[in-house]
């Protein structure tokens, strides 16, 4: 009976004792928590390259990775709130959408790694002590690329040959823009064109803009970073086809829905590369210690549909050009 007895109980003994070992041993899933200013309808392209990204490093979400998603739906006042919803749920890491939604996680907090997926100048705003390295807990890409508005210029110049006077549609608050302004005022004197500053910081500025820009006889129109404008594309499309005038658009969503042209930086390409941050990081990186990216990809987009619209034509060394072209 004693012989009997003795396996067994020792078997119980063992597993009692491995079962603890085993609960040790559990890895706890990763928790990542995403802060956008814009909803999240608004650019559905770049959260899917962010998950693609995620993917090819063998992260699929809701299996071992936790992504907690969190949009101020164009509501900027909202962002420092959720920003400390993310903080008090003790994420791993933080991605940020744009500038607008960095400038709130950093105050929310100074210890939970921050990956910006873009950012027009992230030295400037104090985000970072350097490109090359961070300093703090904030890193991730940066889309400052001083050669990307004279490349716009020229390519205005090429398909509107008397070009002169091009109207820039910007908005003063956004972060950066000081910087970008530089770039664009620099590209301008080289290439001989006069730029005349309209205002647009929502959609009720968007009709005065272009009466504005064609009042000021603008042979073409430039429309810089705005989220606000991101946001309301549709009626942007529409008052630009309205005004017949050509414009070049910051971002490749723009000329998907409707939209001239682009010449740009790829801003899905950007998402895509923070998750190698998010990954660097959940293995142990400090953000102080990874440099901060600049871009690399850019893609030039014409939409023909939009050119016949306005009774423009492209010329054929132009279009060889383009990375894509919507017919």
């Amino acid at each position: 009976m004693k012989k009997t007895i003795t396996p067994l109980a020792l078997c119980a003994m063992l597993f009692a004792l491995c079962f603890p070992v085993h609960a040790q041993q559990r890895v706890k899933t990763p928790r990542i928590g995403y802060l956008g200013a814009s909803s999240s309808s608004s650019n559905p392209a770049r959260i899917e390259a962010f998950r693609q990204g995620l993917r090819e490093l063998g992260y699929v979400e809701g299996t071992n990775i936790i992504v907690e998603w969190r949009y101020a739906e164009g509501k900027l006042h909202l962002l420092r709130e959720l920003a400390a919803e993310l903080v008090r749920l003790k994420v791993d890491v933080i991605v940020t959408g744009g500038s607008q939604a960095t400038g709130p996680a950093k105050e929310s907090t100074s210890t939970i790694p921050i990956v910006m997926a873009q950012d027009n100048d992230p030295l400037g705003q104090g985000f970072i002590a350097s490109l090359a390295r961070p300093g703090g807990n904030i890193t991730g890409l940066s889309t400052h690329y001083p050669e990307i508005s004279g490349k716009q210029l020229e390519i205005l110049k090429e398909i509107v040959p008397r070009l002169s006077r091009v109207a820039v549609l910007r908005n003063s608050t956004v972060p950066g823009i000081a910087e970008t302004l530089r770039e664009t005022e620099g590209a301008a004197a080289a290439t001989g064109v006069q730029l005349q500053y309209l205002e647009v910081q929502g959609p009720e500025d968007i009709e005065t803009a272009f009466r504005a820009a064609s009042k000021g006889r603008a042979d073409a129109v430039l429309v810089l970073p705005n989220s606000r404008l991101n946001e309301n594309r549709k009626a942007l499309l529409a008052v630009a086809g309205k005004s017949r005038l050509p414009v070049m658009y910051r971002t490749a969503e723009f000329v998907e829905h409707g939209g001239l042209m682009t010449y740009s930086v790829s801003i899905d390409e950007l998402f895509r590369r923070a998750a190698t941050y998010v990954d660097k990081i959940l293995k142990g990186a400090k953000p102080a210690d990874l440099p901060v990216e600049q871009p690399t990809k850019f893609e030039f987009i014409i939409n023909l549909k939009a050119a016949k619209q306005i009774g423009l034509t492209i010329p054929p060394n132009v279009l060889a050009r383009a990375d894509r072209v919507i017919r």
